[in-house]
């Protein structure tokens, strides 16, 4: 009985420790119900680890969508670490989740944990990626990886993930980063798409970046326009001309399956203080996953969200993921 008493405890230990690694947003009752997203956070610029949780708290609390969102991790001490770029606990998710938000850049996970990844797009379960998303992966470690050819500079598979399912790998900085900031115009051919549902008035800080690959057949939602400064009343700079901002598009794999992204290069944490951005998002799950969007979703926070700014070595320091539960 002493043994037994011993291994629950082992057992519950490692349940708890295994948890900690990522955070969990219990749904409260809605439409989303029965729907799980997991997210995807690790970029070290713009600060994906406090903006996808808050969309987390809205999408469980309003909307009763079940959310799960993963961290870039320091093995060491169990803390959320942006600059970590090989070690995102919980991947194996993936496998229940009916839509991804992923907001890497520049990661190169273990080929086990890519697997997962690449399982779950395979499969054609729909995925938003958000601004360094287009840049997700870079390969400087194991190039003999099977995964290697996700790369955003890959040749293997021209502009890796970014180019070939999403449309668009790094390119450049449109706007002057840092000093010019965008704002989104609807497109107006696709003005009643449902993912622009109640969303007129969208602003961000971060600069509009230069797009070059997108086809024909890829449907874009929203332009961004680049601004004299990064005030939302700052004048146009009409000699840089409009880039898509928010678009779909579908990609087939050679198993003849299909996947669907929704693409937004504007999504720093400093961003989403536009409501109409974050309904963007919302209304986004909310069709990626089959669910009517709302007329006009509620995009309030659940929690205060006062977003850092972006900048490199600008995360909080000491928060574990578990600190960020919605119980």
């Amino acid at each position: 009985m002493k043994h037994y008493a011993c291994l629950t405890a082992i057992v519950a230990a490692s349940l708890f420790t295994q948890a900690a690694d990522w955070a969990s947003f219990a749904p409260k009752p809605g439409p989303g119900q029965g729907k799980h997203i997991v997210f995807l956070a690790g970029d070290e610029e713009y600060r994906s680890e406090e903006a996808l949780p808050m969309l987390a708290d809205i999408l469980s609390q309003r909307h009763g969508f079940r959310c799960t969102v993963l961290f870039s991790v320091n093995p060491a001490d169990g803390t959320i670490d942006p600059l970590n770029q090989t070690n995102v606990p919980g991947m194996h998710l993936l496998g229940s989740a009916d839509l991804v938000v992923c907001q890497f850049r520049f990661r190169e996970l273990p080929d086990a944990d890519m697997a997962h990844f690449d399982n779950y797009l395979r499969g054609g379960k729909p995925i938003i990626a958000l601004r360094t998303a287009t840049h997700a992966f870079n390969y400087t470690r194991n190039k003999q990886s099977p995964y290697a050819k996700w790369d955003f500079a890959s040749r293997e598979w021209p502009g890796g993930f970014g180019q070939q399912v999403l449309g668009e790998t790094w390119i450049n900085h449109h706007g002057d980063h840092g000093t010019e900031a965008t704002r989104g115009l609807i497109d107006g051919i696709n003005a009643k798409h449902p993912v622009l549902r109640g969303v007129q008035d969208v602003f961000g800080p971060t600069d509009v970046y230069g797009i070059v690959h997108l086809q024909p057949a890829d449907r874009v939602l929203m332009h961004g326009l680049v601004l004299k400064g990064m005030k939302p009343d700052d004048p146009p700079n009409w000699r840089k001309p409009l880039m898509p901002l928010v678009w779909v598009r579908d990609y087939t794999w050679p198993n003849g399956v299909t996947t669907r992204a929704l693409t937004s290069t504007i999504g720093a944490a400093s961003d989403f203080a536009s409501e109409d951005l974050r309904r963007l998002l919302v209304n986004a799950c909310f069709w990626l996953t089959r669910v009517e969007v709302p007329a006009k979703a509620n995009a309030t926070p659940v929690r205060e969200f006062k977003p850092s700014y972006f900048g490199f070595g600008k995360f909080i320091k000491g928060v574990k993921p578990s600190d960020l539960d919605m119980p």
